[in-house]
Order: C-alpha cells, then structure tokens, then sequence
C-alpha cells in the first residue's frame, strides 16, 4: 500500500476514534444504518442517473491503483531508451527488434517499433501525443466520477437531516423533550456521513488519481522526447543526458512530492527540455594600414 494513503487511514481512524470516544457518551449512537444508507444508497443512485453503467461499476477497480504503491520505473526507461538507441546508429534491425521484447513498457515499445518501421518522425509524435492526450481524457474523467459522487453525499446528507427534522416536528406537540432530542440527533447524523464520505473518502481518492495521471503524463512526455531524438540519431551520450535533464525537471512531481509546476502538467503537455549550443563566434580580422 502506499504509504501516504496509509498514514491517511489510521490518521482519520485515530482521530475519529479518539473525537467518539473522548466527547460522546455513548460512542456507538453514531451508528445509524437508515442515516448511512441514504447517503450511500442516494449517492450510487445519483452516479448511476449521472453516468453510463459500464463508468460506474469501474468504480472499485479504480481503487486499486490509489491504495497499492505504484511505482514509475523512469530509470529502466532510460536504460533501454539508450541501449536500444546504441543498436539502432549501428543499423542493426535484428538486435533492435530483439532488444524491443524485452522492453515492458507499452508506449516506448510503440514508440520504438514506429522508429523501426521508418514512420516520419512527424507522424510518430501525432500518433504518441494522441495517447497521451487519449489517456489523460480517460483518466481525468474517471477522477471526475469520485468528484461528482463527492458533491452528491453531502446533498444526500442534507435530505437525511430535513426528513429527520420533519419526523421531529411531528414529535413537537408530544412534548417528549428525550424523543425530541433523539430525533434531533438522527436527523443531523446523515449530514455527519455526507461529509464525512466526501471529505475523507471521495475527494481524496479523485486526488490521487489525478495525481497518478500527470505522473504518468510525464513519464510519457519524457519517452516521446527520447523517441525523437532516435528518430533524428542522436548521440546516445547526449539522448541520456538530456532525458536525466528532463527527469530532474519533474523531479518533485515523479516523486509524489508537490512541485512547483503540479498545476500546470494537469492541464498542458510537459515541457521537454533541450539542449542548446552557440555557434563561437568568428575571430575579427586584424586591420592593416596602409603604408
């Protein structure tokens, strides 16, 4: 599991617990099934009316890639970027495609396979970036679905606490002050859960997976530069150094860390970085007087 989610869950288990247990009486009045169900059950409702039915039921699969550590192997990437590039300035197609099984990553393999079948490099770099812009589309949109469903709870919260206040009203003309107040806790225990649902569950949960997603998006960027540089037979010397450039750009964001720049690769294509060289300048030729 990653260990950040995993922090998260016991921090928000400890400090629920300890909120129960410290400043309630009785710590198990806070469980009300009709309360958690309408907020559960109106929610996956909501979603269901919002979006086709085959989105909704990816829901449990999208949880995986958030509590599993899921690492971006950008070094191996790199090394086989390089190692198949030294193959190809030497013409040799048969080490090439050998080379090529035994890369893991899907996109380079495209990548590299495009440059071995003699793609313009043009077409090469429409076709990559039309996958990536195809996977962030997707990926944006499944993030999306864990933000929608984390609008929906609190609402459905709010529809629990009126239906409870109108059963209280009823209950006024009684004059049962403890029935009263028993009502006016169930009435309030569904906002309780819409919040707690979409704040501590939801929301987070729509984070990572946009994190995930420019992750990703970097990663790719970055090959699509290497790939490139193939194209063009470039020295694989210069091809690692700026591809190690490239990857101590984005450090910060590879690394689950917040970058600078978290924001922006959220919503354009990275940067690639290159390297420039100037021209010396000529040498002026000396000036003779004439005698």
């Amino acid at each position: 599991m990653n260990p950040s989610t995993l922090i998260g869950i016991v921090a928000s288990v400890v400090l629920l617990g300890a909120v129960l247990f410290f400043s309630a009486e009785d710590a198990a009045s806070f469980i009300d099934l009709p309360s958690l169900g309408i907020v559960v059950i109106g929610t996956l409702a909501a979603t269901f009316i919002s979006y086709p039915l085959r989105e909704v039921l990816r829901i449990f699969r999208l949880l995986g890639p958030v509590l599993r550590n899921e690492r971006l192997h950008t070094e191996q990437d790199i090394d086989d970027l390089i190692s198949i590039s030294r193959l190809w300035m030497k013409d040799d197609i048969r080490k090439v495609e050998a080379a090529l099984e035994n890369v893991s990553n899907p996109f380079l393999k495209t990548g590299v396979q495009l440059v071995i079948d003699h793609t313009p490099e043009q077409d090469i770099i429409d076709l990559m970036q039309w996958r990536v812009s195809r996977l962030r589309a997707r990926e944006r949109a499944e993030a999306q679905l864990f933000r929608t469903m984390a609008g929906f709870a609190p609402a459905f919260g709010m529809l629990g606490t009126l239906v409870g206040l109108v059963n209280l009203l009823f209950l006024l003309g009684d004059g049962d002050m403890a029935a009263i107040g028993q009502q006016m806790a169930l009435a309030l225990m569904t906002t309780f859960y819409g919040i707690l649902f979409a704040n501590l569950l939801l929301k987070p949960v729509a984070v990572k997976l946009e994190r995930r997603t420019e992750q990703r998006v970097i990663v790719m960027s970055m090959i699509m530069q290497g790939v490139s540089m193939m194209c063009q037979k470039r020295s694989p010397s210069l091809m690692r150094e700026t591809l190690n450039s490239f990857m101590e750009e984005h450090e910060d964001e590879i690394n689950d860390h917040q970058g600078r720049r978290a924001k922006e690769q959220l919503t354009e294509p990275a940067k690639t970085s290159r390297i420039r060289f100037r021209r010396p300048k000529p040498k002026a030729k000396p000036q003779t007087r004439p005698s």
